[in-house]
């Protein structure tokens, strides 16, 4: 059993890794920016309501980020675990992530912090947009995002490191040299498959 979250500026590889290491752990990768584009492209009225902040290169509010990652850690596959991708980014989200996990009688295990070059990244994003079309990876609105990110989420390491969580691995490389990485450093504080 493992609750770990993954975090690192856009396209320094979290979704891919998130894959690979939950598997790997036997828990589910839960990915907050995989639900809303699900929910977008199946025109939900969740969809309809985070298109505009997506697509401005913004996050979306807590409440609602909270309420979905609340009933997703409830699912009967999360019960021996999970990898969170994408959650937290702001304190807020930090404090109720802690109070659904007092519920739940956890606590955060490990948080994966990839790291990559600003350039690198902004390359990675390139490619993934024009590969998948995705309208919230413009140029603009990838290095508005990488901003935001700088401002926002960044800070929140320095919480997670007063709790001795941060497990900082180079997020360039090759997928499977990321992903053993990874599982090194997780094995280092106790957690294996």
């Amino acid at each position: 059993m493992a609750n770990l979250l993954i975090v690192g500026p856009p396209g320094a590889g979290k979704g891919t890794q998130a894959a690979r290491i939950a598997e790997a752990l036997g828990v589910p990768a839960v990915s907050t920016g995989d639900i809303f584009r699900q929910n977008i492209k199946d025109q939900t009225e969740l969809g309809q309501r985070v298109t505009a902040i997506l697509d401005a290169g913004e996050y979306v509010p807590d409440e609602l980020t909270n309420e979905l990652v609340d009933d997703r850690l409830a699912q009967d596959d999360a019960a021996e675990g999970y990898l969170l991708d994408g959650y937290p980014r702001t304190a807020g989200q930090v404090e109720y992530l802690d109070g659904v996990n007092l519920r739940r009688g956890e606590q955060v295990d490990a948080v994966i912090r990839l790291v990559a070059d600003t350039e690198e990244v902004v390359r990675r994003l390139a490619s993934r947009a024009s590969e998948q079309g995705r309208s919230d990876d413009t140029e603009e609105v990838m290095r508005h995002r990488l901003d935001v990110y700088e401002r926002e989420t960044a800070p929140l390491i320095a919480i997670f490191e007063e709790r001795g969580l941060v497990v900082e691995i180079d997020g360039i490389g090759a997928v499977e040299q990321v992903t053993e990485r990874i599982l090194a450093g997780l094995a280092e504080r106790g957690i294996t498959a």
